[in-house]
């Protein structure tokens, strides 16, 4: 399953809100430096979704704030 994801990085609360069936908001603690927001958001969205972290994976816009993330379930 392919989602788009708007980040938010450096938020101050974390969350993962479903927009539609395919789009969702991301907001994260962690800093867009050295890929540290992109491991944040993979990790929240595997909580989400209760499936392990190595079944998401951010396959577009990894220096943008609009990614494509593949789920795999």
């Amino acid at each position: 399953m392919r989602i788009f994801v708007r980040v938010k990085p450096s938020s101050k609360k974390e969350n993962v809100e479903k927009l539609d069936e395919t789009h969702y908001t991301v907001a994260v603690h962690e800093p867009p430096l050295e890929g540290k927001a992109n491991k944040a958001v993979e990790r929240a969205l595997a909580e989400y979704f209760d499936i392990s972290r190595s079944s998401v994976e951010i396959v577009s816009g990894l220096t943008s704030k609009i990614k494509v993330v593949e789920i795999v379930i």
